[in-house]
Order: structure tokens, then C-alpha cells, then sequence
């Protein structure tokens, strides 16, 4: 693999890590607010957040899976 190419790919997963990371970021932040929901329930809300945390979650699921295929990808190129 030209370096040019190999450059590109692991830009790519930087990309996609920082995209990870920020559904993470994501993700704990709705836990704040449901921790404070504890104090302060109201029930619309904790419904809304639960499922922003389940949609985040599976987000932060299938990035996982393109990392991973991609770094074997990218592997694979190296050879």
C-alpha cells in the first residue's frame, strides 16, 4: 500500500473513532439527565431519555462494528 492510501485509511479511523467517542460522550450525558430525573421525575421526559440512550447506544454499537471492519481492511491493505 502507497502511503498516500495508508494516510487516508487511518484518517478514516481517527474519523470514526472521534465519531465513537462522541456517542459516548452522548450517551453519558443522558445518564446525567436521568440521574437527575431521580430528584426530579417527570415521566415524558425519562421516556424520551431512555430511548435517546437506546438509539445512542445502538449507534454506538454499529460504529463498532465499522471500525472493526475497517481495521481489517486496513490490515489486509498493509499486507
Amino acid at each position: 500500500m502507497d502511503q498516500v492510501k495508508y494516510d487516508e485509511m487511518e484518517k478514516m479511523l481517527h474519523k470514526l473513532e472521534d465519531i465513537k467517542n462522541s456517542q459516548e460522550s452522548i450517551i453519558d450525558k443522558i445518564n446525567h439527565v436521568i440521574t437527575d430525573l431521580f430528584q426530579h421525575p417527570d415521566k415524558d421526559l425519562e421516556k424520551a431519555m431512555e430511548a435517546a440512550h437506546q438509539k445512542a447506544s445502538d449507534n454506538v454499537d454499529k460504529i463498532a462494528e465499522a471500525i472493526e471492519a475497517y481495521e481489517m481492511k486496513f490490515n489486509k491493505a498493509q499486507l
